[in-house]
């Protein structure tokens, strides 16, 4: 009866030969309008543009505007984006009329057939949402996550949540725990699995974010130093720049045409700019608004059970000893330790030599955010000859390199360019993924690990899509000219969660982002280290910089990647 309602409601460019009277007029406009307007380059479909900067305030950046698509990459965006899209969400009226976790609840449902749980059961547990006056809501939308977890065993799975868009939700999971003969003698008892469901966002919550990457996309923003011998002056720059009098200096990237604009200095011309930096935030909301991002009141609060909110599970049937999984999780935890489900099974490899001997020979190149940096940290860290060359970058920045001479290990780090929320970078050393990859010559003793997401969360998805596919074309170039090369990707991953860091970096936009990387680079040949699920079914809390054990758990993963117990060929699915 109960689930009942919960049933889903479907729903030629030219010389003119005119003599040299002609030509010395030419060079002389040419060479006055060099010294009147400042000029950026950049590359669109292969077809060079003169994009100038004047003084003319009808000729700035229109606010948030794009770069045309090819048509193929347009279609992709466009399949992408319905693919991605949220369930419509109701408007902000009181906050008595939004999504409380106090007066929602989950129910675990009886097992289809009756009878004992049992290793290798879905379980499927009711969500109903209910509003701060205790009415039912009619509508879908909340971001929820669930959990199912045993911590004596050091164990945990994600659960998958489907939202019936009306107030109802399902979380089904997938009862695990026998993957090895150690496992199964100790699945000869009973175990308790404890449930947990949260509430990362109301639905209302939801309408908000999406309004602010709408209207706000600037509410970060990002400030660039601009110098010529004692002139110095600094302006603000961003992907998405409001229109104003002041002329704008266009750094679009010549080969990728990722784009970025700074305001340009009143004295100096745009090829002064020396530094990039995150500039600050402007925080735009209602009182009300505010509300709905409470941490423990209305953000990440776990819901009460009605009912037993464990099962005990019972060993498997012998007769169902080949089932496989039902629902598409990439792994678990079992004895603290990340088990894939399909795919290259994860080795452990708990000491430093068992790590160097899996690298030796190897290049390990890693781009991305700071993220992908705790890799490089985490590297150095466990393995005392892999040593850290001293480049002079600073410690948020880099770029880094760590050299083991003796094993001919070498590990280099490098941040992703613009927009990127570390502070001083010179420009220098500002470098898109796409042109760095270009210039790996890769192989098989050579790893390309991506990680690129946590800065691209305040803009409109379109500018993470485009990111992406210019990464993708760079990898496809890569694979063309060495097969061989191993590219691994990790996802986004859940986090802690201010007022702050959730206008900033809310794990709703996080899950759009980890969405919208795996339907990029589905089918293609890389390897995915699933972040997410590795943050969300464990019992630490969620942090955007995971904790060692996490982290160890990933490196585990890759290294997996590069020291198969076999030659397997995996693809994104």
């Amino acid at each position: 009866m109960m689930f009942k309602v919960c049933k889903r409601r479907e729903v030629g460019t030219f010389l003119p030969k005119y003599g040299v009277i002609f030509l010395i007029l030419s060079v002389s406009v040419i060479i006055f309008a060099l010294k009147n307007v400042d000029f950026q380059e950049f590359k669109v479909n292969s077809t060079v543009i003169l994009q100038k900067v004047s003084s003319d305030p009808f000729l700035h950046h229109r606010f948030c505007t794009f770069q045309p698509l090819t048509t193929e990459d347009a279609q992709e965006q466009d399949l992408i984006l319905d693919s991605i899209a949220w369930p419509e969400t109701p408007a902000l009226v009181s906050l008595e009329r939004t999504s409380d976790p106090a007066h929602s609840y989950f129910t675990i449902l009886p097992k289809k057939g009756g009878g004992q749980w049992h290793v290798g059961d879905q379980l499927e547990v009711m969500i109903k949402m209910y509003d701060f006056q205790g009415e039912r809501k009619k509508s879908g939308g909340d971001f929820l996550i669930a959990r199912l977890h045993n911590w004596s065993l050091g164990a945990g799975v994600a659960g998958h949540v489907v939202d019936h868009l009306n107030g109802c939700y399902s979380a089904v999971f997938t009862l695990l725990w026998e993957r090895s003969a150690e496992v199964q003698v100790m699945l000869n008892v009973n175990v308790v699995l404890q449930l947990a469901v949260t509430l990362v966002h109301s639905s209302e919550a939801i309408t908000v974010l999406q309004k602010l990457t709408s209207e706000q996309p600037d509410r970060i923003y990002f400030k660039s130093d601009f110098r010529s011998d004692a002139v110095s002056e600094h302006t603000t720059c961003n992907v998405c720049l409001r229109p104003t009098l002041q002329p704008v200096c266009n750094y679009t990237d010549l080969q990728t045409g990722d784009p970025w604009f700074c305001y340009k200095p009143e004295k100096l011309n745009c090829n002064t700019r020396i530094t990039h930096s995150k500039g600050g935030f402007k925080q735009n909301l209602t009182a009300g608004e505010q509300k709905l991002f409470q941490g423990g009141v209305t953000m990440k609060v776990p819901l009460w059970p009605s009912g037993p909110s464990s099962v005990t599970v019972m060993p498997k049937r012998k007769e169902e000893k080949n089932s496989s999984v039902k629902i598409g999780n990439s792994g678990y935890y079992y004895q603290g330790a990340w088990r894939a489900l399909g795919g290259t099974p994860v080795l452990q490899f708990n000491t430093s030599s068992a790590i160097s001997n899996c690298l030796a020979g190897k290049t390990v190149h890693l781009y991305g955010d700071s993220t992908i940096r705790q890799w490089f940290e985490h590297l150095t860290a466990v393995l005392p000859d892999l040593k850290e060359y001293n480049l002079g970058s600073l410690k948020q920045v880099g770029p880094f390199m760590a050299l083991d001479y003796a094993n001919r290990i070498l590990v280099t780090y490098r941040c992703h360019g613009p927009p990127i929320r570390f502070a001083n970078v010179p420009t220098s050393k500002l470098r898109y993924i796409a042109n760095e990859l270009d210039r790996v010559t890769g192989g098989s003793n050579t790893i390309i690990v991506l990680g690129i997401w946590s800065h691209f969360s305040t803009f409109p998805i379109e500018v993470y899509i485009r990111r992406l596919q210019s990464i993708r074309r760079a990898v496809v170039r890569l694979l063309h000219r060495a097969p061989s090369t191993l590219v691994v990707i990790r996802t986004a991953n859940l986090k802690a969660l201010t007022l702050y860091e959730t206008l900033t970096n809310s794990d709703w936009y996080s899950l759009q982002c980890d969405k919208v990387l795996r339907a990029v680079f589905k089918g293609l040949n890389v390897r995915l280290v699933d972040a997410w699920e590795m943050g969300l079914a464990h019992q630490l809390p969620h942090s955007l910089h995971p904790q060692p054990i996490i982290i160890k758990n990933m490196i585990n993963v890759l290294l997996s990647y590069i020291c198969p117990e076999k030659d397997e060929l995996v693809f994104l699915s």
